[in-house]
């Protein structure tokens, strides 16, 4: 169960009453301009998990967008392009972690902190590990909109970011390690509609607030040891909702009764695989892959669980069923932000090194419908691109061997440039 150390989750909206506010945005971050191209040579290239290599290739890109990918010898690199050298190293598309939270207490007034000191905490957590997409999945909305729009802007070096706001728990359903902690005022404002109107409402706010997805607690730990599903007509309320407008909605569903409860109301996405299997069984499989529902594993989380093999068991049994697989770690709630053990704990789990690539590039690309921009090295595609310096194919921790990031064709993060 998600209880290992206290999330600052709600303690943002506890101390965002006393914050104060500055003139404005503080120091501009060394945001690095995107030159008029740029051309990555010499590398192996996986153009996607489902395409043969190109070996000694070459990615160009300009305006934001991949331009020309092909052998060395097929592909003209323009005058005054600025060249990485990639010989020996792998390029893929940019990485998606579909599960982080700016939880810490780090992002706080995340509109007025100076903008150097955003850029360092968003590549030492995300830039560096070749995360050019990322999905909150809870946070408090206004200040994760505040960091968001900074990046956006080009003020700030950072991945574009997708998140949920506030999520939604079940009626007296927030989770022990929230409750034992947390000031009883700040309890008292956390969602937990206790009719279908309330829920459809807590995401209507949301949406209008900012948000990109929605996210139910379908199943709640509110003892140790006793998961609370939420009420399955209030689920299914907050999931028309998001869907009405347009939303994927996420579930936490800890257990078989979450579980079932985020598969009638048709949850899109389960947040964690569950940490209590008991009572799983195939068909649970098969109504959530009829639900064409995706699962991010964040295996890590459970590392020191004595059921992590079962989680495992699950995980494997649900991609072999053809179950779309997302990745996520859960960082911002874990503080270790290397994906090595997430990576390695996946392949242990039985997925291939082609099946942790699209779990990183073209699943999150497909689930949020934007296949057609992202996911693929390929002419006319985002230019967001992963350089990796060994090759996954020999070992899954050589996708958190990241050299270079860059997204919208400009360089964000460079490994040298950090030594």
């Amino acid at each position: 169960m998600k209880s290992r150390s206290l999330p600052l989750l709600f303690l943002l909206l506890a101390l965002s009453s006393v914050i104060v506010g500055g003139a404005g945005a503080q120091s501009s971050a060394d945001v690095p301009a995107a030159p008029a191209s740029l051309a990555l040579v010499g590398a192996r290239i996986y153009p996607g998990p489902d395409a043969l290599p190109i070996f000694d290739g070459t990615v160009v890109v300009a305006g934001g967008k991949i331009v020309a990918v092909g052998k060395r010898e097929e592909v003209e690199v323009p005058g005054g392009a600025v060249v990485l050298d990639c010989a020996g190293l792998v390029v893929t598309a940019g990485f998606q972690n579909s599960h982080v939270h700016f939880t810490e207490e780090k992002w706080l007034d995340a509109a007025h902190q100076p903008a150097a000191r955003l850029a360092e905490q968003l590549s030492s957590m995300l830039l560096r590990h070749g995360f050019t997409t990322v999905v909150d999945t809870a946070s408090f909305l206004d200040n994760t909109v505040a960091l968001r729009d900074r990046i956006e802007s080009g003020e700030v070096a950072g991945p574009r970011i997708l998140t949920a706001g506030a999520p939604l728990y079940p009626p007296r359903g927030v989770p022990f390690y929230l409750r034992g902690t947390l000031p009883a005022e700040v309890l008292a404002g956390l969602p937990q509609p206790a009719t279908a109107d309330e829920a459809t409402a807590v995401v209507a706010r949301n949406v209008a607030g900012g948000a990109d997805i929605a996210k139910l607690f379908t199943g709640s730990w509110v003892e140790r040891g006793r998961v609370l599903p939420m009420p399955a007509e209030i689920a299914a309320a907050g999931v028309r909702a998001a869907h009405g407008a347009g939303k994927l909605v996420f579930s936490h569903a800890s257990n078989v009764a979450g579980l079932e409860v985020a598969i009638d109301a048709g949850v899109d996405v389960l947040a964690h695989a569950i940490d209590d299997t008991r009572g799983l069984t195939p068909a649970h499989l098969e109504r959530m892959k009829a639900r064409n529902m995706a699962l991010v594993p964040t295996l890590k989380l459970f590392g020191g669980d004595r059921w992590l093999f079962e989680i495992q068991d699950f995980v494997r049994e649900y991609a072999r069923a053809g179950g779309q697989i997302l990745f996520g770690t859960d960082v911002g709630y874990l503080t270790d932000y290397d994906p090595a053990d997430e990576l390695v704990l996946m392949a242990t789990a039985g997925l291939s090194w082609r099946e942790v690539l699209v779990s990183l590039t073209t699943a999150p690309a497909a689930r949020f419908g934007e296949s057609a921009r992202r996911g693929r090295v390929a002419a006319g595609m985002d230019a967001d691109l992963v350089v990796l310096g060994r090759d996954p194919v020999l070992d899954p921790r050589a996708f958190a061997d990241v050299r270079y990031t860059v997204r919208a064709g400009r360089v964000v993060h460079s490994a040298a440039a950090a030594r």
